[in-house]
């Protein structure tokens, strides 16, 4: 397509391959709405002009028809009142006549032949006097008939042309209604107008009006902000359809805290999946996965006691416990079983290991807590309000554990132990009895 020194390139998608010039000028392309509505107009005015134009035709028949007619009457009317003004002249002479006999005759005179046949002359005067007046009564009623015609027709004219003129006007109101708009309406008539403070803008979440209120807190506690926040609109006395959500960084915490939570639950499932493996034990593990809830608790504590906030920095950190806290306990219950399987005892297998193990296991989580100490102090610059919570959640988790693995593991392990010694016992004694009873 070209227009003046501007050429637009078009590029066509069809469904089979064109193969020639003429094949190509022959594609016929989608009808727009456009071009529909153009060929909706077009057709409607060439019926609307064939319309009008057969309504001129009728008119001007109507008009020939009515100017014939007219024609017509004015000359019969025309041909009366000649015929009426010569009717009134044969009048006027016959009236003469039968005037001047009728004087001649009534004179006293010797008596002559005209008079003598003055009677019938009078008569016959009378006769055609008789006849003019009523020849020139039936014209003048043909000139009045012709009048009353003349006045028929104007009337009917008249009719006729208003028709037409409301038929135009009707029609001509139905093509304006077709193309009819709406007038604009003022906004007083729908509306109060007032002068009021309203935002300068209007902001709108899941479709419902909502208004944002933002604000930075200096605290690091973010959960303890989010929970005075949310005491203080609870406290409130909203109106009916008002509601409010925290969001921001106080729902993503929150968020966070939920997938870290899930994050969790799958960890200690994997650990423990593993220590099935490792021992080969179903109960074993249960005994090692104690000292998670005990790490936790002293994370806890020992965030509680240096004030820090539970934020995501102690979630990784409690995720981080999971696996550091169960080591020292898998050393120990390792040591444990390797015991018994060189034939000593529960008791004895449980000193042994803990007197060979306790040394290892205080060192290794010594180390760990003395590594984290500078980022627990904040001494780690820029990264402090990640690196504080976390390493200060490890090192009371850390503490709490490891004495807790070295007191409390090898308790349950010993009643874990001996309840099964006892179980095996029993069972083996039913089957020794049996055997002897047979």
């Amino acid at each position: 397509m070209a227009s003046g020194d501007d050429t637009l390139k078009v590029y066509l998608r069809v469904e089979k391959p064109v193969k020639s010039i003429e094949a190509l000028r022959k594609i016929e392309l989608p009808v727009t709405q456009l071009m529909n509505g153009n060929a909706k107009t077009e057709a409607s005015e060439k019926v609307q002009d064939k319309s009008k134009a057969l309504q001129d035709d009728g008119k001007a028949a109507a008009t020939d028809a009515y100017n014939s007619q007219v024609k017509a009457l004015k000359k019969s009317k025309a041909d009366s009142k000649a015929a009426l003004k010569k009717l009134n002249s044969q009048l006027s002479a016959l009236k003469k006549q039968l005037s001047d006999l009728t004087a001649l005759c009534s004179v006293p005179t010797p008596p002559s032949p005209t008079c003598d046949s003055s009677p019938a002359a009078i008569s016959a005067l009378s006769q055609q006097i008789a006849g003019v007046a009523s020849a020139l009564a039936q014209t003048q009623a043909g000139i009045a008939a012709a009048d009353k015609q003349l006045d028929a027709l104007a009337t009917s004219r008249s009719k006729t042309l208003e028709s037409q003129a409301q038929s135009e006007a009707l029609t001509q109101e139905s093509k304006d209604a077709a193309e009819a708009t709406a007038d604009p309406v003022q906004l007083s008539a729908v509306a109060s107008v007032k002068v009021v403070q309203a935002p300068a803008m209007v902001t709108r979440v899941d479709g419902v009006r909502a208004a944002t209120i933002s604000a930075s807190s200096e605290s690091s506690d973010l959960g303890a902000t989010t929970a005075q926040i949310t005491a203080g609109l609870e406290s409130l006395d909203l109106p009916e359809g008002i509601s409010y959500r925290i969001g921001g960084v106080s729902q993503q915490q929150t968020e966070s805290f939920q997938q870290l939570g899930l994050a969790m639950l799958v960890a200690i499932a994997v650990v423990y999946l593993i220590m099935v493996a490792t021992f080969g034990s179903l109960l074993q593990p249960l005994v090692l996965l104690v000292s998670i809830p005990f790490a936790a608790t002293g994370a806890l504590a020992f965030s509680l006691i240096t004030d820090t906030a539970l934020g995501l920095p102690s979630m990784i950190g409690l995720l981080m416990l999971i696996g550091i806290v169960v080591t020292n306990a898998i050393v120990l219950i390792d040591l444990i079983n390797q015991k018994r399987r060189a034939g000593a005892g529960v008791a004895e297998s449980i000193q042994a290991g803990a007197r060979l193990r306790v040394r290892p296991i205080i060192m290794t989580a010594l180390a760990t807590v003395f590594a984290l100490v500078p980022m627990g102090l904040g001494l780690t610059g820029g990264g402090v309000f990640i690196s504080k919570p976390l390493a200060i959640v490890v090192i009371g988790g850390l503490m709490s554990s490891t004495l807790l693995t070295l007191i409390l593991v090898p308790v349950l392990y010993n009643l874990l132990e001996t309840w099964r010694e006892k179980r095996a016992g029993r069972k083996g004694g039913r089957h020794l009895q049996a055997a002897t009873t047979s």
